[in-house]
């Protein structure tokens, strides 16, 4: 498929995981895509193996809006505008209320829900001018809750209204916004969990389709929604999630 063909993508957080699988996405089907992260070593050795003519590589982090407006005018300076913008970066610190400092809170809302306004804000007149789209990379901590990750199931919480509020006033303007809302996937942000034999079985009697989820899945449902073929979808939130939801995170009877 080419359905981005000449289309220009921004993906943030494209140096590992759902991030680097996205930008690979866009790029089988013909995108240029723009990969923004803030780690420039990982970033850099992931961007190597890929069409150079087509990527563009950028390192920031998208908690300061300087770095939005700087990746947007890169943009359209390298690849002549924009059609697609991933907001996908993000962080997590672990903790109830009472374990989770002011300093944790406070930037893991400032990369999550920040970060994400401010990405969203510097792209929008391009995609305006596009009629384009954004996805954001939700979780499933954003439509319930867990245990011992307050900050991240807080800042999630808020991605997951965002995309709302924003799908019903950009609409007017012709540009879609919706989210995925994956739960546990293979990514940097996970290793410590992929390390540890006995949760991975827990996620694996509570999801039907198996875990951990692979982030070339969550890329594939990023794509569909960019894509004209998710004309009639904006302001879903739409669970990618091996059917975690579906079983309501019970384990199987048997």
């Amino acid at each position: 498929m080419n359905r981005f063909q000449d289309h220009v993508v921004l993906v943030t957080g494209a140096a590992s995981g759902i991030g680097l699988a996205a930008a690979r996405r866009f790029l089988d089907e013909g995108a240029r895509v723009v990969m923004l992260d803030i780690d420039e070593a990982c970033l850099k050795a992931s961007a190597a193996p890929l069409p150079q003519d087509r990527v563009l590589v950028l390192v920031g982090d998208t908690a300061h809006k300087d770095t939005a407006a700087r990746a947007v005018k890169a943009a359209v300076e390298r690849f002549g505008g924009l059609h697609v913008l991933i907001n996908n970066a993000g962080m997590a610190t672990e903790g109830d209320i009472l374990h989770t400092s002011e300093e944790d809170f406070a930037r893991v809302m400032a990369v999550n829900v920040g970060g994400y306004f401010h990405m969203a804000k510097a792209a929008m007149p391009e995609l305006v001018k596009s009629r384009g789209a954004i996805v954001m990379t939700s979780s499933v901590s954003g439509l319930g809750g867990d245990w011992e990750l307050f900050a991240y199931n807080t800042s999630k919480g808020a991605v997951s209204n965002m995309v709302r509020a924003m799908a019903m006033d950009a609409a007017r303007d012709g540009v879609r916004v919706n989210a995925v809302n994956p739960s546990f996937t293979v990514s940097r942000m996970t290793e410590d969990m992929l390390a540890d034999p006995d949760l991975v079985a827990k996620f694996r009697e509570r999801m039907p389709l198996g875990a951990p989820e692979d982030p070339e899945g969550v890329a594939a449902a990023m794509a569909f929604l960019a894509s004209k073929e998710a004309r009639l979808i904006t302001g879903v939130n739409l669970p990618v999630d091996n059917g975690l939801r579906a079983s309501n995170g019970q384990p199987p009877m048997s």
